[in-house]
């Protein structure tokens, strides 16, 4: 009798890993850069905005799916009822080789760079904290899947804390507002680019439908948890960005390299400053938690279905803990590579390219649900349907666009590690099939 993951987490931890898992290093680091791009005070709060939409639509459409087929594995499990075994089989090809794990680095790499605020540290020692940070998180969902979602909501709450602070004193206190339509100091890629910025600070909102079976009723719960997540980060991040350009002019924001912790500065001076790091800290330690408790679960179910090399080892389940050691230590020594070989840029701009290309087909695959009405019976509608996912359909194709056109180098590299996936896919396939 094969064991089975455990029912121990409450609707609050799964509004707690959307939110979680999105409220990150994004907000933190990526207003200058969105700035930037954007061209202008009022364009970069749009980009923000036309972010936000994309990503309500593609949740709102994604969650009529969810509650009709609410399997651990989520998106991966969905493609490959709705589109078929190798579409589902390339999306946790990816997840698993480069959109988890490399998240995982990226924000851990993001933890440490904040850490240089009150320990001096060169590149190495960063690497070697964000490792650090990594294993403990590992170590902590290895011992109790409820263990991470407890962090998680206390992550939670303590990165919303900065958040609340300097919305609320910026609005009040702050007199630079600048706003404005045309800034001719401005010289960034453009508002697509600008947009896809925004986007990796959205991203992670998916991760909640990866646990959908360790929820006590995950057909009503995931697409609660998705939509009210996500609209708390809607909120906080506009409020956040409008209250920055409130107490910073653009110019500041977009020549810092930590731009939250200097409106910080300019609204409560060094102490405050600290105390808007250790939140930002305590953000990023939970979107790293919340990539580590749900990314394991694609290894996991694609080891159970024997479709990933060494697939007996990963769809182990531990004894005691009951809980994907093996898949979680996977997991953990490929964001380990990851994080001693890459930075902060080139992780985000990777991983938004390649996982945007399945959310776009996550989106499309209502349409092929709605024609199964006997077969799939979702809890949930799609308001506004089939508007919403037009809207998320043409957000996608507009974001892999403006990624192609302006990173062709990144698009290619994640096009070439996706499809990478397939041939291995065939083999496996073949393997099972001689093995019976």
């Amino acid at each position: 009798m094969s064991l089975k993951l455990i029912k121990s987490l409450s609707f609050i931890d799964a509004v707690a890993i959307v939110a979680g898992s999105v409220i990150g290093s994004g907000i933190f680091l990526k207003p200058g850069i969105v700035l930037n791009n954007a061209g202008s005070s009022y364009m970069g709060l749009l980009a923000w905005l036309v972010g936000g939409i994309v990503t309500l639509a593609s949740v709102l459409t994604i969650a009529e799916v969810a509650s009709a087929i609410p399997k651990t594995g989520g998106l991966y499990v969905y493609l490959e009822e709705l589109f078929g075994d190798v579409w589902g089989f390339m999306l946790g090809w990816a997840q698993t080789t480069i959109v988890n794990p490399a998240t995982v680095a990226a924000v851990a790499i993001a933890f440490a760079t904040f850490s240089t605020f009150f320990i001096p540290m060169d590149g190495m020692h960063q690497k070697f904290l964000a490792a650090g940070l990594m294993i403990f998180l590992v170590m902590m969902n290895i011992i109790a899947t409820k263990l991470g979602g407890i962090i998680q909501t206390a992550a939670l709450i303590g990165k919303l804390l900065p958040i609340i602070a300097i919305v609320i004193f910026g609005l009040a206190l702050g007199n630079v507002h600048d706003f404005s339509m045309v800034n001719v100091g401005f010289s960034g890629a453009g508002f697509g680019v600008a947009i896809l910025g925004t986007l990796w600070a959205y991203e992670g909102w998916i991760n909640v439908t990866y646990i959908a079976e360790e929820l006590k009723d995950p057909s009503r719960q995931v697409p609660r948890a998705l939509i009210i997540g996500i609209g708390i980060v809607i909120a906080a991040y506009l409020l956040m960005n409008t209250a920055m350009l409130n107490a910073l002019p653009a110019s500041s924001i977009i020549g810092s390299s930590r731009p939250a912790s200097d409106v910080a500065v300019a609204l409560f001076g060094i102490g405050g400053a600290a105390f808007i790091t250790i939140g930002i800290m305590i953000s990023t330690l939970g979107t790293v938690n919340g990539f580590v408790l749900s990314g394991a679960r694609i290894p996991l179910t694609m080891g159970q279905r024997g479709q990933y090399p060494f697939s007996r080892i990963l769809s182990k389940i531990h004894p005691l803990f009951k809980t994907p050691t093996n898949a979680l230590i996977f997991q953990g020594v490929v964001a380990f590579i990851y994080i001693m070989s890459g930075t902060f840029n080139i992780l985000t701009d990777l991983l938004i390219f390649v996982i945007w290309i399945f959310y776009t087909m996550g989106v499309m695959s209502i349409f092929i649900l709605r024609k199964h009405p006997i077969k799939y019976k979702p809890s949930y509608k799609v308001p506004l349907y089939p508007l919403t996912p037009l809207i998320g359909i043409l957000g996608g194709v507009y974001i892999l666009f403006s990624t192609v056109s302006s990173q062709p180098v990144n698009s290619l590299i994640g096009i070439g590690i996706t499809f990478a996936g397939v041939p291995i896919f065939y083999y496996l396939r073949r393997a099972r099939a001689s093995s019976h």
